[in-house]
């Protein structure tokens, strides 16, 4: 099940408050989920908030929300406690880890809300652990980038009951464009790394053609028109592709994030029994690229790891 809507590049619906009265902890003010929590608070939630960035959380007072002193804190005054953040260790780690978990301080009834993207396995721990206590887990990781965030329309992949779907769906509809019902509790985190892999595998196919086309002399405008107008055209190639030629390599979604999500994908592959030499290569060619120095610049920074083996940068004629 999906909820389709424009996104026009503004905020979407402004003049309208959405109707969620509980009251939200945030943890994770990065690319997405800062965006996601200034789109709440101009819908009237109730927003508590915390990070590791004291810039970021003073720019989310500043719009109205309270912060945190910590996530335990958090977990006791709080309706609704959400995670997105880097890792699924790191979410462990400030839920079911030892003395810093703040499952211990969540009650019944509570929802614990996962945006991060993690894994399989991940997801089954943190949902048997909730269950233990009846807090109601809910696995919604998200795709399109912090400038959907910002604009209020990302797309939110939700695995689980439609109960709580429903109870949570007055809060998804400040931020989310789309909600896509995937199935069960799973699903959506399964669905994501799919997702996730071959957008990134796609990124390192034509970031490995780019510098064979430039190291080869080819014309760089004449590449891109030439895979734009045909079957190598992609949703990636749209994003990123004009940019990585103009040398920009804004971390919309850092290169090792993509190194993280393929990794999962990798093992959840292994696990799976099937074989994954594609998804081991493209894995491989991230990781590559992160140990060079590139792992904090934007996905497509993999194409740096090619020039320097080749010599030849890729990007358009000066002038162009």
């Amino acid at each position: 099940m999906a909820m389709h809507r424009k996104c026009s590049g503004k905020h979407r619906k402004t003049e309208e408050n959405v109707t969620f009265e509980k009251t939200v902890g945030f943890v994770g003010l990065g690319g997405m989920g800062s965006g996601l929590v200034k789109n709440m608070l101009l819908k009237g939630v109730k927003v508590h908030v915390l990070d590791l960035d004291q810039e970021k959380v003073k720019l989310a007072e500043s719009r109205g929300a309270i912060v945190a002193k910590s996530v335990r804190d958090m977990a006791r005054d709080c309706d609704v406690l959400a995670f997105c953040i880097g890792k699924a260790e790191d979410v462990q780690k400030l839920t079911i880890d030892g003395d810093t978990g703040c499952l211990q301080d969540m009650k019944p009834g509570q929802i614990l809300l996962d945006h991060t993207t993690t894994s399989p396995d991940h997801v089954d721990l943190m949902s048997a652990a909730c269950a233990k206590i009846g807090v109601r887990y809910c696995e919604a990781p998200m795709t399109r980038t912090p400038i959907h965030a910002e604009q209020g329309c990302v797309n939110v992949l939700y695995g689980g009951d439609t109960e709580l779907l429903e109870d949570l769906r007055p809060l998804f509809d400040t931020y989310a464009e789309n909600i896509f019902h995937v199935g069960p509790s799973g699903h959506a985190i399964r669905l994501k790394l799919i997702h996730n892999f071959i957008a990134f595998a796609n990124v390192a196919s034509f970031c490995e053609g780019f510098a064979l086309a430039a190291k080869e002399g080819l014309d760089m405008t004449k590449v891109i028109d030439i895979i734009s107008a045909a079957g190598g055209k992609s949703g990636m190639m749209d994003l990123y592709g004009r940019k990585t030629l103009e040398r920009d390599f804004t971390p919309y979604m850092a290169l090792e994030w993509a190194e993280k999500d393929v990794g999962y994908y990798v093992r959840w592959l292994e696990k799976a029994g099937l074989p994954g030499f594609m998804a081991s290569s493209v894995h491989q060619t991230y990781s590559l690229a992160s140990i060079m120095g590139f792992g904090q610049e934007g996905c497509t920074a993999v194409i740096k790891a090619y020039e320097k083996l080749s010599g030849v940068e890729a990007a358009f004629p000066k002038g162009s």
